[in-house]
């Protein structure tokens, strides 16, 4: 056995939601080999004191822009459109370099917060391959394709740019260290792309055996404008076309109709609910409790630090449950364990990945948080559960480790040396982005 969290509270969300008190975790080759209130007989090489600590799966963030955390807050209050101007000015002058920076920082906000895996959406998706490479992060990574084509114009794959850069990262990235990095297609949304684009990235996915990343439907503007101009919603639109065949993970989703969530649900595909980064947009979230009802798997994200301000998923699950609950006028309308379970099961289904992490338990990968419990905040403990999703803080995670490896340990990075990232976001990236004579 190569380590041994010992004394700890394993929470370890399987099929019977088992909290294990005083539990020992034994990891071996990178995947949980014991999980047990009784101590093992086999000797650990090395014992990680649980006492205090609670274990949970590693949180996965199912939507954001890594590379955004370089724009954080500097378009905060302005109005939606004014924000979005402001922000597409400035990615105008990214590169590959300031994409990369801003993604391992990024990387270590996620890690420091117990996340273990993250979906992104976003542009360099080879850059931020590197990153996640780099930093033993997991990610489903995916190009977020927008290039307006006329309806009319001859369209070609093989020669489209944003097409083929799609497929060097997949030949690339694709599958990388034993899939702890994948590649997915991506549409950055309906209204900014056409059937074109759509039955061509189809056709690759399906050949390749990819997924699709998208914003769906993020407010009852964006439902009405295709409406207006189609006929259909965005969800039967894109339905027309077939891209729900594809493996799908649909973000924000704050319009969807009752007759949307139904064609999403008959396809077994993934929503991610965007509390924050919604709230403080001014929008509506996803309805959680009706999309899963409409058989709909409904996972967590935080959208972009630009967006949500930080990627903490404590944050997130707790806002997630409280906007249930204000919707549904009921205190009880989405309890703790839904939210920790969209926050870990759900997001591991939406990625491909429910086979390998999103519990522990034997044979899975040794994704895991320990959350320190010592914390004012966190005393008196009556329900452990409701004390992660209602109390807990990003802040209290006191270890990560990925696939058995500690990522972020009590202020220390392992893999990230965050001085350099630091100044290269200093010195490089943020310069690039903001000074006049950079642009």
């Amino acid at each position: 056995m190569d380590t041994l969290i010992s004394n700890v509270t394993a929470v370890t969300m399987n099929e019977k939601m088992e909290v294990l008190f005083g539990a020992y975790i034994g990891i071996e080759n990178g995947k949980i080999s014991y999980i047990s209130k009784t101590a093992p007989t086999e000797q650990p090489a090395t014992i990680i004191d649980g006492t205090g600590m609670v274990a949970v799966p590693g949180l996965i963030n199912c939507h954001t822009h890594l590379a955004t955390t370089a724009l954080r807050s500097f378009a905060d209050d302005l109005p939606n459109h004014e924000a979005l101007d402001a922000l597409l000015k400035k990615e105008a002058r990214m590169d590959s370099r300031c994409a990369k920076a801003a993604a391992k920082l990024a990387i270590a906000e996620c890690l420091r917060f117990g996340i273990t895996s993250v979906s992104d959406l976003y542009y360099y998706p080879g850059a931020t391959a590197e990153a996640v490479s780099e930093t033993g992060i997991k990610g489903n990574l995916s190009l977020s394709a927008y290039r307006f084509i006329d309806q009319n114009e001859e369209f070609d794959f093989d020669t489209d740019e944003q097409c083929q850069e799609l497929c060097r990262v997949v030949e690339k990235w694709h599958g990388h260290d034993e899939g702890r990095i994948k590649i997915d297609a991506g549409i950055y949304a309906e209204y900014t792309s056409n059937h074109n684009l759509w039955d061509a990235l189809l056709g690759y996915a399906t050949e390749q055996g990819l997924g699709l990343q998208l914003h769906l439907s993020q407010t009852q503007a964006e439902a009405d404008s295709c409406l207006d101009r189609t006929g259909l919603t965005p969800t039967e639109l894109l339905s027309c076309h077939r891209l729900f065949t594809l493996p799908t993970t649909a973000a924000g989703c704050g319009g969807l109709s009752e007759e949307d969530q139904k064609i999403l649900g008959k396809h077994k595909a993934s929503i991610v609910a965007l509390p924050i980064a919604d709230a403080k947009s001014g929008h509506q979230s996803a309805q959680i409790l009706p999309c899963v009802k409409a058989g709909i798997n409904v996972a967590l994200g935080t959208d972009g630090a630009i967006d949500c301000g930080n990627l903490d998923m404590f944050e997130v699950m707790r806002a997630a449950a409280l906007d249930a609950r204000a919707t549904a006028g009921d205190a009880s309308a989405l309890p703790a364990p839904a939210a920790l379970m969209m926050a870990t099961v759900c997001g591991a289904r939406a990625q491909g990945r429910a086979e390998e992490c999103g519990m522990l338990k034997p044979g899975f990968d040794a994704d895991i948080a320990l959350v320190d419990f010592s914390a004012p905040h966190l005393m008196p403990c009556h329900n452990v559960l409701s004390g992660l999703v209602f109390s807990a803080k990003g802040g209290d995670v006191a270890m990560t480790m990925v696939r058995g490896k500690i990522l972020y340990q009590n202020g220390q990075w392992p893999t990230i040396d965050l001085k350099e990232v630091v100044e290269d976001l200093t010195t490089y990236a943020i310069p690039k982005l903001f000074n006049d004579d950079k642009g």
